[in-house]
């Protein structure tokens, strides 16, 4: 009885935690009208408009791509940032060291609104203002900060020994960095890159205000189904279809990283 009460616990939080994605998979098959007519558990009226729409409205794919372009702009920049000052933290001491680590994590805890405008009026006076490389490089504001503290704690469980063994064998410090210890950090790497894709992939409010018509990313685009007339439902659930999209794709790519990650790391 034991067992098959945990069976049914965990049969109910997979259907708890897989209804909403499945609803929404459901919605983006229907017309308007037939959402707005009641609840239904498959489509009646079967329909691939709603992403015929989105693949043909440039408007809607190129907010796909400037969201994608500018979050792997941001990953890449934010993991080959984080790697020197992660190993600096991790093996060095100096005047400051524990402030200034600190003073990095507390970028995370004021809410992105606080740098909305300071950002909008420094990327509008360098000319940076509506292209991808302003999101990109404002999002390096927490995403740095959060792969320095994941990337400190898999690298301060790497011995000092093989630094110092390298040394003696005559590698140069970055022939060492990169041949011998990125590849022992790779679960690290892996775990901090999934996490900055994540954090801004998901953030909407810097990607919004810095942005206008040439870089407009997909969260702007997803307001034009607001009208005087209503909600195109059936389009909004494509939509949320298609960003889920991305970032299984890279939740399968770093599968093993993540699951190590929670093992050996910090995360």
């Amino acid at each position: 009885m034991r067992i098959q009460g945990r069976h049914l616990g965990i049969i109910a939080y997979l259907i708890a935690l897989f209804l909403p994605i499945y609803w929404l998979l459901n919605m983006s098959f229907k017309t308007n009208d037939e959402i707005m007519s009641g609840i239904s558990l498959w489509p009646h009226r079967f329909t691939l408009a709603n992403y015929e729409h989105i693949f043909t409205d440039p408007a809607w794919y190129d907010g796909f791509i400037h969201s994608l372009t500018y979050v792997a702009l941001n990953t890449v920049m934010s993991v080959t940032v984080a790697l020197p000052a992660a190993y600096a933290f991790s093996r060095y001491r100096f005047v400051g060291d524990r402030h200034l680590f600190f003073w990095l994590l507390s970028n995370l805890m004021a809410p992105p609104a606080v740098y909305a405008m300071p950002f909008f009026n420094f990327y509008y006076s360098l000319g940076l203002f509506d292209t991808v490389w302003a999101v990109a490089l404002a999002h390096c504001l927490f995403n740095v900060p959060l792969a320095v503290w994941i990337l400190e704690g898999f690298i301060s469980g790497v011995p000092r020994e093989i630094d110092e063994t390298a040394s003696l064998d005559g590698y140069s410090f970055p022939r060492f960095f990169i041949r011998i210890f990125t590849p022992l950090i790779a679960n690290g790497i892996g775990v901090a890159a999934f996490f900055c894709f994540m954090f801004s992939w998901i953030e909407s409010l810097i990607a919004t205000t810095l942005t206008t018509n040439n870089a407009q990313p997909i969260v702007s685009v997803m307001s034009r189904v607001y009208s005087s007339s209503g909600m195109n439902w059936g389009l909004l659930a494509a939509v949320g279809v298609l960003t889920m999209v991305p970032g299984a794709i890279v939740i399968w790519f770093v599968r093993n990283h993540i699951a190590k990650g929670f093992a050996l790391g910090r995360v």
